[in-house]
């Protein structure tokens, strides 16, 4: 009797267990097809993947009611893409090689990325110039410089372009669209000294504004430059622009002195 009455009590016990974990998977299941179950989960991340509009309306009753449709028919189709071998086809296989190649340089891309902030984190103190410097470094270059360039890649061509806007400033614009090459960014250019090519940085301050000067070689090709204006600033103004110039003076240092460290050879030369 007394062992009747046990078996009878641990069935009780078992079977309220068995009702409170159907309960729990209940509670957290929004939908299931077939061996497959959509939790709340699940559906909380298909929320953030929408917009705000979207998600807005896939926060009321219809709209959740429509994600969920949504989400049934995704599972539903691969639990039977699953189920009929698709996955294993060779398209299908091929389609996951290339992704896993592309995430892989995605990754490189990233790591190669992150290591190189951490380096100029680490180095930031060595490249960064004292409020001192930069005072002395405006105390010589207090301005900047507006000029116009053509740039050819070929010495004859640059010969022929100077010589006709020597006698003909006017010019310029005609001459400009026949032979340059500059990039539109690099047609006008306003600089203070540092920001950009030294040689032609060095002519253009010592030229007068509307002369013709060239023409220069640089890795760019050849120029042909016109100062077309030169404009004092503040400290203030010049400032923040002093700072990016002498950093990248440090960092061109500091990078030269590595290259005895670790060799470098490039073997494509612009010539």
């Amino acid at each position: 009797m007394k062992y009747t009455v046990y078996l009878l009590v641990l069935c009780l016990c078992l079977g309220a267990c068995h009702k409170q974990e159907e309960k729990s998977v209940s509670n957290e299941a929004a939908a299931r097809i077939g061996s497959v179950v959509i939790t709340q989960q699940d559906v909380a991340r298909s929320l953030d993947l929408l917009d705000q509009k979207d998600r807005k309306f896939a926060d009321t009753p219809i709209g959740r009611q429509n994600l969920l449709q949504v989400l049934t028919r995704e599972k539903l189709i691969l639990e039977d893409a699953r189920t009929t071998g698709m996955e294993q086809e060779e398209d299908y296989q091929q389609a996951l090689a290339q992704k896993r190649a592309e995430l892989d340089r995605t990754y490189e891309q990233f790591a190669q990325d992150a290591l190189v902030r951490i380096w100029y984190e680490k180095n930031g103190e060595k490249l960064g110039p004292s409020d001192k410097e930069i005072k002395a470094y405006y105390d010589q270059y207090p301005y900047e410089m507006t000029i116009r360039q053509i740039i050819v890649d070929n010495a004859q061509t640059a010969d022929q372009v100077l010589r006709t806007l020597k006698s003909s400033p006017s010019r310029w614009n005609t001459m400009a669209k026949q032979y340059s090459v500059a990039p539109e960014q690099l047609q006008t250019v306003t600089v203070m000294p540092g920001e950009y090519l030294s040689a032609l940085e060095v002519i253009a301050a010592n030229s007068a504004v509307g002369s013709v000067q060239g023409f220069f070689k640089t890795p760019q090709g050849f120029h042909i430059i016109m100062k077309t204006g030169e404009k004092r600033l503040t400290l203030e103004q010049a400032a923040p622009r002093i700072k990016q110039v002498l950093q990248q003076q440090r960092l061109d240092e500091l990078l030269d002195t590595l290259k005895t460290t670790y060799e470098v050879i490039i073997y494509d030369k612009n010539e």
